[in-house]
């Protein structure tokens, strides 16, 4: 026996509905260039490969505001874009040697973490604080999985949490508490009359 499981609208999602394919499109695509614009924003670390970076908070923010779909989607669009040459990854890398390079993997996650995040939106995590946080740190979870599975191939084992993991957990940490205070309120703010 199945039931089907019931969906909430995400922040944008509630804003876009009935909106039309058109509007539901250009939001994608304004996500997918306002992920670049947070790529931009980088802060190279000298011990490690991977840089600190505005990309991966675009990338949740992508999932939580416009769900599984479309926040996949949008990413799927930046990710395409940066392959293709424009310059929308860290610190304005772009092309197909960035992918094979040591933050790859972590480009790779950006997706599965948009879908994730913009899953547990759409069950309503989105809504309340504590459940927020939880659903930002369940995302840059799975970036970190993807991404120190492509790291390895460029580190020691012994080496890898010193420089994939452990220089970021502090930033995911601001990041996603910020989220989580932010989220909640725009629900607040939405519900205005």
């Amino acid at each position: 026996m199945s039931h089907a499981e019931t969906l909430k609208p995400t922040l944008l999602g509630s804003l876009l509905q009935d909106r039309g394919a058109v509007s539901e499109a250009a939001v994608v695509v304004m996500m997918s260039w306002l992920i670049a614009l947070f790529a931009r924003v980088q802060i190279p670390l000298p011990f490690t490969p991977v840089p600190l970076t505005g990309g991966t908070l675009g990338v949740l923010y992508a999932g939580a505001l416009l769900g599984s779909r479309r926040g996949a989607a949008a990413v799927a669009l930046y990710l395409l874009q940066g392959l293709v040459g424009l310059p929308f990854f860290a610190g304005g890398a772009a092309g197909a040697l960035v992918f094979l390079g040591p933050t790859g993997g972590y480009l790779i996650g950006f997706l599965p973490a948009a879908w994730v995040t913009g899953r547990l939106a759409e069950r309503g995590w989105d809504r309340s604080a504590p459940w927020a946080l939880a659903m930002m740190l369940c995302g840059s979870a799975v970036i970190f999985a993807f991404g120190l599975a492509g790291l390895s191939r460029f580190l020691p084992a012994e080496q890898l949490l010193a420089k994939g993991l452990f220089p970021f957990i502090l930033g995911d940490l601001a990041k996603s508490s910020l989220s989580a205070a932010l989220l909640p309120l725009g629900w607040r703010w939405l519900r205005k009359p």
